[in-house]
């Protein structure tokens, strides 16, 4: 069956004229059998950049029956049930190949022996060098907090489905968009790295490495790009004026402040950030023009993900009393990305400032040939 979007005769221009039809590919008969072939015929498959067992194609419904799903003129609202549900899908999807690639990355630096490192023999493992180390824990890292965003946001989805609870509901129509966004991000990202790490071997098919690269760079695309996740956050998120995005934010700070009994620095370090993040919150939100919010969008989200990673990270430092592996990773977490928040803190207040200020037509025609 297929689910397509279609307009009724008669029906408004624009979004609000869509209705959803389930177009099957047989016609049932009175008897619940299958009857005769519908009207539908794949016209051309799409060639793709990986995901060759996953085809896609342009498929011709002329004469074709279906049956209208939900109210007429109310399509895309209900294709967002499933589109929603897919989002955090696709980011869980992201995290799992970056827990792959790293997986992967690490048994290859504990075996291959290369290279003279600082220390050891001088003849020990791909591992013993610092920058491998470094890049390792820092996949690690990045893939923990983005498997945490999913997770709460899964959470939130639940909690909003079992209580009926407008608050829980928010959370999770916030979260989505960061969610699919940081989810898929790491995964092309920690894919990336894990290729860096093999070296040679790791741009070869025959190790892999290569596929999961190619498998995740989909998901910054699938279900509307992270673009327009991020034009989604600033724009539908903050609508209630950002009433569930403070929610969020004073909890973190909530968290954070338990935890300084723990290790005064990391919780002091995480306080910073999310004083930093939220005046730039007041800032989109005091911008009419919504130009000025969207081109800074990406660097709002990522600013939001890395501060929700470091509270996760946090909560697991104080879990292990300071001990431990995800104790060790949250000391990296907070040396490697907390300290870039205010960075996209200020490409986010950048706006659609005089760094945008070049038409279309003049950026269409820019050549540095």
């Amino acid at each position: 069956c297929h689910l397509v979007l279609a307009r009724l005769p008669e029906a408004p221009s624009g979004s609000k004229g869509i209705s959803l039809f389930l177009v099957p590919k047989r016609l049932p008969v009175a008897d619940g059998g299958l009857g005769h072939a519908n009207s539908l015929k794949v016209v051309g498959l799409e060639r793709k950049l990986g995901m060759h067992g996953s085809p896609t194609a342009t498929i011709e419904f002329a004469g074709a029956k279906g049956w209208i799903v939900g109210a007429p003129n109310s399509g895309l609202r209900v294709m967002f049930t499933m589109m929603n549900c897919a989002r955090l899908a696709v980011g869980f999807q992201g995290v799992a190949v970056a827990e792959a690639a790293a997986g992967q990355a690490a048994e290859y630096a504990l075996n291959r022996v290369q290279g003279r490192p600082a220390r050891g023999d001088g003849n020990g493992t791909v591992i013993e060098h610092a920058d491998v180390r470094r890049t390792l824990l820092s996949m690690r890292a990045q893939t923990f907090a983005a498997r945490a965003i999913c997770a709460s946001c899964a959470f939130a989805a639940d909690m909003a489905a079992a209580t009926g609870d407008d608050g829980w509901r928010d959370r999770s129509a916030l979260l989505t968009p960061v969610a699919k966004s940081f989810g898929s991000d790491t995964g092309v990202e920690v894919a990336l790295q894990g290729i860096q790490v093999m070296g040679g071997a790791g741009y070869i098919e025959e190790s892999g490495s290569a596929q999961f690269l190619r498998d995740v760079l989909v998901t910054t695309i699938y279900e509307g790009t992270n673009g327009i996740q991020a034009m989604d956050l600033v724009g539908r998120k903050l609508a209630d004026g950002g009433k569930s995005l403070e929610a969020l934010i004073a909890e973190l700070e909530a968290s954070a402040s338990e935890c300084r009994s723990a290790d005064g620095r990391l919780a002091e370090s995480l306080i910073s950030e999310i004083a930093r993040f939220r005046k730039t919150m007041l800032w989109v939100l005091e911008q009419g023009d919504m130009n000025s919010r969207f081109a800074g969008s990406r660097s709002f989200l990522r600013a939001l993900a890395l501060l929700l990673g470091a509270d996760f990270h946090l909560r697991a430092f104080v879990a292990e009393a300071g001990r431990g592996r995800r104790a060790a990773l949250a000391r990296v977490y907070f040396s490697r990305f907390v300290p870039f928040i205010s960075s996209y803190c200020d490409e986010a207040e950048a706006g659609d400032s005089d760094l945008y200020t070049i038409s279309a037509d003049e950026l269409a025609g820019w050549s540095d040939a």
